[in-house]
């Protein structure tokens, strides 16, 4: 459909206005603010900026019957959606999955009751240990998207989380170190686990495959990864395909809280940003 026959379509519904016509503007209204909510930390975001710009640039061609920019316009701009299309498959994806969440219950919270605390405390001091002996370590906790295809790549435990299971697991030389552990709820489901990597050229060369394999499973689920350099000890965590670095023992243990106690405005990563923000006013 070309853009006149959409100007025409839309003018001959102003001609009929009925309340269905409303409901119809307000459907589309709520369905563009969502895709730009759903987008507007991602990279394809800047591309729907050039592809709006495009399209109201195709609309006013056509109020003014420039018939040669107007065909070029809507020949890119068709290109310009199958384009996203395939350059972001990541973060439609996601974006996709964020929808599919918006009904799910959160489980893990309630039927944790009160132990979420003694699982908090006991991830809590097996971080800061190994950061301390500067053991490299890639935990991934699981969240409202399923990482069973992961669990199938690595060595199933189905154990209690414990500060001495995860740092065995990760103690050098042992047969489970080399690759990450997935948490579902109380248990540490599986170690050894293969992740994808996040092949993103803005990753900084300095950061190593722990960090590309915690990013990578971040871009392709809602998974909160927390990553242990084995060279620096500094402790990162991963979530929506971005990284923050230099997390101390507090901020550590307010993030497994928003985990497992309660969920923070913007996701572990919004509330981080928010802390670092008001102690840099400081």
């Amino acid at each position: 459909m070309s853009i006149q026959e959409i100007l025409r379509t839309i003018a001959s519904g102003f001609t009929q206005f009925s309340f269905f016509y409303v409901i119809d503007i307000l459907l589309a209204a709520i369905l563009i603010y969502k895709l730009i909510v759903l987008t507007k930390d991602t990279r394809a975001f800047q591309v729907l900026k050039g592809v709006a710009v495009i399209f109201v640039a195709t609309v006013f061609c056509g109020l003014f019957d420039l018939t040669i920019i107007n065909w070029l316009l809507n020949s890119v701009l068709v290109s310009g959606l199958l384009i996203i299309v395939v350059l972001f498959q990541p973060e439609l994806r996601r974006a996709l999955e964020r929808i599919g969440r918006g009904t799910v219950i959160d489980k893990s919270r309630s039927s944790l009751g009160e132990s979420a605390e003694g699982i908090i405390n006991e991830i809590h001091r097996a971080v800061l240990s190994l950061s301390k002996r500067k053991v490299g370590a890639l935990i991934v906790i699981e969240q409202k998207t399923g990482l069973e295809d992961i669990v199938a790549t690595g060595t199933r435990i189905d154990g209690i989380i414990s500060e001495q299971l995860l740092e065995n697991i990760f103690e050098p030389k042992t047969p489970l170190h080399d690759g990450a552990a997935i948490l579902r709820d109380g248990t540490i489901v599986a170690a050894s686990c293969f992740l994808p990597l996040f092949d993103d050229a803005t990753v900084a060369k300095e950061l190593g495959t722990r960090h590309r394999a915690g990013l990578g499973v971040s871009s392709i689920s809602d998974s909160v990864t927390i990553i242990v350099s084995e060279e620096t000890g500094v402790i990162s965590i991963a979530q929506e395909g971005k990284l923050i670095r230099y997390i101390d023992s507090t901020s550590l243990n307010n993030v497994l809280k928003s985990i497992y106690v309660t969920e923070s405005t913007g996701g572990v990563l919004g509330w981080l940003r928010r802390r670092r923000n008001k102690n840099a006013r400081k």
